[in-house]
Order: C-alpha cells, then sequence, then structure tokens
C-alpha cells in the first residue's frame, strides 16, 4: 500500500510538472500580493477615518468647553455665581472628555502612520515582483521558444539524415545498375551473349560478311603455314637424294596449293 500511494505521488507529481505553467503561477502570486496590498491600504483607510471623526468630535466638544467657558463669565458678570459654577463643573466634565479622545487620536494617528509606512513597503515589494516577474516571464518565453527552435532543428536534422540514407542507397542502386549495363555490354559485343531484342544486332548480310571475312583469314593462315611448311621439306630433300646442299629445288606442292 506504501508503494502504490508513493506511486500514486510521485505520478501525480509528474503529472503537476507537466501541467504547471511557471508564467501562471507568477501571475497568481502577484494576484494575492494586490489583494493583501488592497487589504493593507484598506486598513489604513478605515484608521484615517476613525481618526477623522475623532477630530470632529474633538473639535465639537472644544466648542461646547469654550462656550461653557464664555456662559460661566457672563455668569459672574451678572452676579449669578451659581450659574458660573455649573458652567465651569460642565466645562470640566467636557475636558476629561476632550482629554480622553486626544489620547485615542494620537493613537489612532500613530496607527495610521505605521500602516501608511507598511503599505509603501509592500507597494515597492510588490512593483520589484512584478519587474521582477515580467522578466522571468520573458527569460522563460525566450527559453521556450529556443527549445522548440532546437526540436525544431533536431527533427530537420533526423529528417535530412533520412534522406541523406535514402539518396546514397540511391546511388548505390544507380552504380550498380550502371555496372550491370556495361557487363551486359561487354558480353553482348564478345557475343558471349546473344542480343534478342533487336536492338544493335547486325543486320542478315553484315552477319554473312563477317563470316566470309573470318573463313578467308583462316584460309589464308593455312596456305601461310602450308608454304612454310612446303619450303622446310624443298630444303632438307638434296641432302636426303645426295644432291648438293643449297641446291633449290621447286616446291612439288605449290600447284596443288594453288589450286586449292
Amino acid at each position: 500500500m506504501k508503494r502504490m500511494g508513493m506511486l500514486f505521488r510521485a505520478k501525480a507529481n509528474k503529472a503537476l510538472d507537466r501541467a504547471e505553467d511557471p508564467r501562471e503561477t507568477l501571475d497568481y502570486s502577484y494576484q494575492k500580493q494586490l489583494e493583501l496590498l488592497q487589504k493593507v491600504r484598506r486598513g489604513v483607510a478605515d484608521v484615517a477615518t476613525s481618526r477623522k471623526r475623532l477630530e470632529l468630535q474633538l473639535n465639537q466638544l472644544q466648542g461646547q468647553s469654550a462656550k461653557l467657558e464664555d456662559q460661566g463669565r457672563k455668569a459672574l458678570a451678572l452676579g449669578r455665581e451659581d450659574l458660573a459654577r455649573e458652567a465651569l463643573a460642565r466645562r470640566s466634565s467636557l475636558q476629561q472628555q476632550v482629554s480622553d479622545l486626544e489620547v485615542q487620536h494620537q493613537t489612532l494617528q500613530g496607527e495610521e502612520e505605521k500602516l501608511t509606512l507598511a503599505a509603501q513597503r509592500l507597494q515597492a515589494k510588490v512593483d520589484a515582483f512584478r519587474t521582477k516577474k515580467e522578466t522571468i516571464k520573458a527569460t522563460y518565453t525566450a527559453a521556450q521558444a529556443q527549445t522548440r527552435i532546437a526540436e525544431s532543428f533536431s527533427g530537420i536534422s533526423e529528417e535530412m539524415s533520412d534522406v541523406g540514407l535514402a539518396i546514397q542507397r540511391a546511388e548505390d542502386k544507380t552504380a550498380q545498375l550502371q555496372a550491370r549495363a556495361g557487363a551486359i555490354d561487354e558480353l553482348l559485343a564478345s557475343g558471349a551473349l546473344d542480343d534478342r531484342s533487336g536492338l544493335g544486332s547486325k543486320d542478315d548480310i553484315q552477319a554473312e560478311l563477317d563470316r566470309l571475312s573470318g573463313g578467308t583469314d583462316v584460309e589464308l593462315e593455312l596456305q601461310r603455314m602450308k608454304a612454310e611448311l612446303a619450303g622446310g621439306t624443298s630444303a632438307q630433300q638434296p641432302a636426303i637424294e645426295g644432291g648438293a646442299p643449297g641446291t633449290a629445288q621447286p616446291p612439288q606442292t605449290q600447284h596443288r596449293f594453288d589450286k586449292q
């Protein structure tokens, strides 16, 4: 079971590697960073809104406090000390609220500054990531194109190799046919083969002339040999008959040869 699980995970991982496009992964990461940056900016806006609301409340309370102070002065001027005391008591209560709101305002202002700085830093990181992302995508696209071109050249090389082998086989077959044709021509010229195709064969008259010419050559050679034999016999005849050596005798068979 463990092996099956490992095999399944390995095949799934390989399938994911084939299906994964780094450019899509980079775009997805960039989108997530933009969403995070948007949340930070929204937080800054919320804090700024709260700070602005506190500022409005502070301005309102400070206005009321100033009004109560003015009422207290007028009451004293009119000899109404009791009214002046009431006005000052209310003003004191408002001053406590103003102090609390000022503390909250300072806290919100500090948080706003921190969030604004964080948003600026995150914005810089997102911009840097976007630049790097586009660079990586361009490099990956170029590498992918180069790979496809290399694969195309590889396919062309293999195809040209096959074409080269076909050309070599064609040349070998052509040379073999040429050699065979040359051999057949030589055999036909020598008479070892009889050309029955009618192409390039001699006509009947030429064949008969060649036969007669060949026969004449044989007869001439035969007469020459007979003459040499006759000459040798006439030179030996006086020695056998007791005649003087060197006496020339007419050949006895010359007329027979001539008749023939």
